[in-house]
């Protein structure tokens, strides 16, 4: 197995990270990286309730930026910048998600601590990474990488050629599991960011959780697949679920098992959340596969628009308090 070769990494990827600043002078919010010649990516927690920022290069220099477009349910923000340093370059993103096993550096500046990097591996993909907002992320890559404050909207970047952005660091959950927003989240939501300001989230209107055996013996099911709808939060879906039933003494949940999202196999709500953000877009139907009592049926179902959070719907009830940027 070839040995990852950091130092060059580093060399090659340095120049392009930033630290982020909500209000002059203090210590940096976050980190932040290149991703095209004139934007930067970040965490949207890292500039949250502000318009502009500064940034700071790994050369010392400072700009200001504009924040031009986020979105709270994938922890995602993208910062306009006038200028960059001439070597600067921005950081190519990953097109396929990352094998568990492979070296991974994290890059940023925790506490404060300018072009700092940590290395480790991939330790896992498809994850869900929660977030105190009471929602997960979908998709996120797991790490041993160390990721502390001050990383988060760093870059995750492949010890391979070229170096691509495989995750937007976010997260830490304990000694040797990090986790970052996935390069296959950022090459969906960071295009209609920079071109809308915001991400229009698909939802089906209900909630599921993962089929267990005893699930899947209540509701007809040969094998433990799929999602079980429990419930229905608008009323408007055709997506049955709610009731339980007894199985080896313990009540469990049935209604409408999704086991199929617009040609491809839910195994787990892992899954479905991601189909729902990757393959998905309000307004326009898509084809589910569903068990309804022991039986595979097709339906059509128009996803309709993910409720803005709670946390961005008080802030824009509220009078702006953001701090201007000298």
């Amino acid at each position: 197995m070839d040995t990852a070769d950091y130092e060059r990494l580093y060399r090659e990827t340095a120049a392009s990270v930033v630290s982020i600043y909500r209000e002059a002078g203090r210590r940096g919010a976050g980190s932040g990286f290149l991703y095209d010649d004139a934007h930067v990516v970040t965490n949207e927690h890292v500039v949250r309730g502000r318009e502009r920022v500064d940034v700071r290069y790994a050369d010392a220099s400072w700009t200001s930026g504009l924040v031009v477009g986020s979105d709270r349910y994938t922890d995602l923000a993208v910062v306009e910048v006038p200028d960059r340093p001439a070597n600067a370059d921005p950081l190519p993103v990953a097109e396929n998600a990352p094998r568990p096993g492979s070296p991974v550096a994290a890059l940023g500046n925790p506490f404060g601590l300018d072009g700092s990097i940590t290395t480790g591996v991939v330790s896992g993909v498809n994850r869900s990474m929660p977030t105190t907002g009471g929602f997960a992320v979908p998709d996120a890559v797991q790490t041993d990488a160390p990721i502390d404050p001050g990383n988060s909207g760093g870059p995750l970047v492949a010890a391979t050629d070229g170096h691509p952005v495989v995750g937007v660091n976010r997260a830490k959950s304990g000694d040797a599991v990090g986790f970052a927003v996935s390069a296959r989240v950022v090459a969906t939501v960071v295009p209609t960011l920079l071109d809308e300001g915001r991400y229009h989230h698909a939802s089906l209107g209900v909630k599921t959780v993962d089929v267990t055996p005893q699930v899947a013996t209540a509701n007809g099911l040969d094998t433990p697949r799929g999602v079980v709808v429990v419930g229905n939060r608008d009323g408007t879906t055709p997506l049955h679920g709610g009731s339980t039933r007894r199985v080896r003494g313990r009540r469990v949940p049935t209604g409408d098992v999704i086991v199929g999202f617009a040609g491809h196999a839910v195994r787990s709500h892992e899954k479905l959340t991601r189909l729902l953000l990757t393959d998905a877009t309000p307004g326009e139907p898509v084809s589910l596969t569903v068990v309804r009592d022991g039986r595979e049926v097709e339906l059509t179902v128009t996803p309709t628009e993910r409720p803005v959070s709670r946390e961005d719907r008080q802030r824009a009830d509220s009078e702006s308090t953001t701090i201007p940027v000298e």
